[in-house]
């Protein structure tokens, strides 16, 4: 049985606001619902948008929300956000920020907390590729990287965390959606590599219109309700920027490291240092920095030209004594390869851009590797 939107909106409207206010659909506090299918079911996705001084006292309505959804026959499991939001003039006046206090030493990052990060079972290392700003070349970074850890014989699932924009069904030209055993999907497979991504869910020109507090929740899901064991590394392919979906990876699970994408020109660096910075001040190890359409060759004369400049990555890794993964020039058959869906370590791996990307992923293995026999070891008594 298919639900619809207008079913999921009717059962809703049974739940009242105190001091008869109506009902949470009427109120206009319910979003438009967003609905998968899978064989186990519908999975019913929206949000709640409330007051943010009432945001503590509604989360039982939020809860109860997502237990009338889910008592729906054919809904398989509802996802269910609340947005706080405070309106202009009301709920009084935000206190004025304290006086700047003279430049000091930056602070020591505060130390990791493994009780509050725990890790996803059966998976020995998540590392985020990042950026500053979109453009750059991470999608088929992090597929290529992916695919290079598999050379290195290490089992690997790669997360698209781009819920705006994911690329990796393109990427990896795959079609249909994953199967759900209740709450739990299976991730789809391609090229030995395991894949999870929202694509998979959506239709490729649907735009996902969704607050904060959504994107969040889709991606605790993505991480924590698929079928990711047993992984020696997961690769997640992380939004451009420094909003919701990097603190939520960096809260929610314990990195192991992050790769940061960038490409020479200095506008590009300028943002790719605000990634490296805030991975920073959440203390995820930097597996180093990797310099994209790094030069352009023609096919046809052979003259080099530096489109984006050159080098500027490498220096500014070098400036900020963090590794320098390697450069990788800005060529037609990473880019027609990538489109098609068949990535160049994999559709030409013995060809020269396939060497460079594992290469790259022959130091980040190596990283992990530090990082694993070197760091601590918690012991539970």
């Amino acid at each position: 049985m298919t639900i619809t939107k207008d079913q999921v909106l009717e059962a809703l409207t049974k739940l009242e606001l105190p001091d008869n206010e109506g009902n949470i659909v009427s109120a206009g506090m319910v979003s438009a619902p967003f609905i998968t299918e899978s064989d186990a079911g519908s999975k019913v996705m929206f949000s709640l948008t409330v007051p943010a001084e009432r945001a503590q006292m509604m989360e039982p309505l939020r809860s109860a929300a997502q237990q009338v959804v889910e008592s729906l026959d054919g809904v398989a499991s509802a996802m269910v956000a609340m947005t706080a939001e405070r309106k202009a003039g009301e709920g009084g006046s935000m206190p004025p920020p304290p006086p700047m206090a003279a430049p000091t030493a930056a602070p020591k990052p505060a130390e990791k907390t493994p009780e509050a990060q725990p890790g996803i079972p059966g998976v020995k290392h998540i590392i985020a590729v990042a950026s500053g700003k979109g453009g750059v070349g991470k999608s088929t970074t992090s597929i290529n990287l992916a695919l290079g850890l598999k050379e290195q014989g290490l089992n690997v699932g790669v997360l698209d965390a781009d819920i705006y924009g994911p690329s990796l069904p393109r990427l990896l030209g795959l079609n249909g959606k994953p199967e759900a055993k209740g709450r739990v999907l299976k991730p789809m497979e391609s090229l030995g590599l395991k894949v999870m991504s929202i694509g998979f869910l959506v239709a490729e020109d649907t735009p996902m219109i969704w607050r904060g507090p959504m994107v969040i929740s889709a991606l605790t899901q993505l991480l924590r309700e698929v079928d990711w064991a047993p992984l020696d590394v997961l690769v997640v392919d992380m939004p451009p920027g420094t909003g919701d979906a990097q603190l939520t990876m960096a809260q929610q699970v314990p990195l192991s490291g992050a790769v940061i994408v960038s490409t020479p020109q200095d506008l590009a660096l300028i943002d790719a240092r605000k990634g490296l910075n805030m991975f920073n001040k959440v203390s995820v190890p930097i597996l180093g920095i990797v310099e994209n359409m790094s030069t352009f060759i023609c096919p046809k004369c052979g003259e080099r030209t530096d489109i984006f400049g050159h080098g500027g990555a490498e220096a500014e890794a070098e400036k900020l004594d963090i590794p320098f993964l390697g450069a990788v020039p800005l060529h037609m058959d990473i880019r027609s390869n990538s489109d098609s869906g068949t990535p160049v370590v994999d559709s030409d791996p013995a060809g020269p851009h396939a060497e460079i990307y594992k290469s790259i992923a022959a130091k980040v293995a190596s990283a992990l590797e530090v990082e694993k026999t070197e760091g601590p070891s918690i012991v539970f008594e």
